[in-house]
């Protein structure tokens, strides 16, 4: 029982700590690192030790760790209208509770990852998500509800995932 806790624990602790911006590509390369500088064309951020400067046209994706971060809301004003990149964005950053599927993940496993997939998230339905998006108006758009739908399906099931693979490694060790 000890060494379960304890593998949970460094788990949590561990997933935690490392928190980073995360920047993914169109070509769905995925980066951790700092957003560092944002601008109306470029946006400059730090990985591994070196700052590589990426055309905004290039990037998919921005995930701050930091929502209340100036650099965000910038990020967030240089969209144009692309409503599914903007609701990509709220349910990456605000739906569900990670924590709470990782724990369903270790408790019901693959159990867990079907009800989420026949789940039908909702920006209104979601408080975290209804209380700091700031994309309200598109809450009732048929191309943003789908592409909420998608990522935030698909946050949940990775940590469901993980959860499960927690609960593999503690039985095999």
């Amino acid at each position: 029982m000890k060494k379960i806790i304890k593998t949970l624990f460094f788990v949590f602790i561990l997933g935690n700590s490392f928190a980073f911006d995360q920047l993914t590509l169109l070509n769905n390369a995925t980066f951790e690192g700092w957003v560092v500088k944002l601008d109306q064309k470029k946006i400059q951020f730090n990985f591994n030790d070196e700052l590589f400067t990426i055309p905004l046209k290039d990037v998919h994706t921005v995930v701050f760790e930091d929502t209340t971060n100036n650099l965000y809301k910038d990020y967030l004003n240089s969209l144009s209208d692309d409503k599914c990149t903007k609701a990509t964005l709220d349910a990456e950053m605000y739906h569900g509770k990670k924590g709470g599927h990782f724990a369903l993940g270790v408790i019901f496993g693959p159990f867990s990852m079907i009800g989420t997939a026949l789940a039908n998230p909702n920006p209104m339905n979601a408080k975290r998500t209804f209380a700091m998006s700031e994309n309200k108006e598109l809450f009732n758009d048929p191309e943003y509800l789908l592409c909420y739908k998608k990522a935030a399906k698909r946050k949940l099931i990775g940590m469901e995932a993980l959860g499960w693979a927690t609960w593999i490694l503690i039985v095999i060790l």
